[in-house]
């Protein structure tokens, strides 16, 4: 699969699990999200973006990534842009690193809806802050990795049809979940953790590292 890292503005944290996640793959920044290059050791093929939020004191390798430059005034997010960007050069997975947080609560949520609808059109997809991930759920059935006693939700985007929990200290079996409830929110992983919907649109949110209180 042709996997790409699109690196956002969103908060961002180095984890092992993160590393593993991105290795290999292609990256392309949006804007201010080349910021996050040089924490996490790559070098972007491409940057998006109009280029309103570029850090300061870039080194030199950074600096000088190709540039694909659009005006402030656009029909686009620069991160849908950097999206757009992967898809044409043939990403099949996406990895949204810095999807989540930031200055901008509307570009999260973007994301968060952005990510869904890329997953109805077959793209795999995973937002992450390295700390906390999202992964769509939509009809079947799906299996993840998290350990024992990792905090999870399960954000309703619709009305939920039939949604299964196996593998939760709080499982679930066929019910309905209605737009806005709050019933699938907080429960934590008790063994494997498997998700099935008969119908509807979700994301599993999950917090593989959780950062400590400030």
């Amino acid at each position: 699969m042709g996997t790409f890292t699109i690196l956002l503005g969103g908060e961002l944290v180095r984890t092992p699990r993160l590393e593993r996640q991105i290795e290999g793959s292609r990256v392309i920044a949006a804007d201010g999200g080349i910021g996050h290059a040089r924490m996490l050791g790559v070098v972007p093929e491409l940057w998006v973006g109009d280029f309103d939020s570029v850090p300061a004191n870039l080194p030199d390798d950074l600096a000088a990534v190709p540039r694909k430059i659009f005006p402030a005034e656009k029909d686009m997010t620069d991160g849908e842009l950097a999206i757009a960007e992967a898809l044409q050069r043939g990403a099949t997975s996406l990895v949204l690193a810095g999807a989540f947080g930031g200055k901008r609560a509307d570009h999260a949520f973007l994301h968060l809806a952005l990510g869904l609808r890329l997953a109805e059109a077959g793209t795999n997809i995973l937002l992450t802050s390295g700390a906390q991930e999202g992964v769509p759920i939509l009809p079947g059935k799906a299996g993840f990795d998290y350990a024992d006693g990792t905090l999870f939700s399960v954000q309703g985007f619709s009305d939920l049809t039939g949604l299964t929990v196996a593998g939760a200290k709080w499982p679930l079996d066929r019910v309905e979940v209605a737009f806005g409830s709050s019933l699938t929110i907080s429960n934590e992983v008790k063994g494997r953790l498997e998700i099935a919907l008969e119908r509807g649109r979700a994301l599993l949110l999950a917090h593989p590292y959780p950062l400590p209180e400030s």
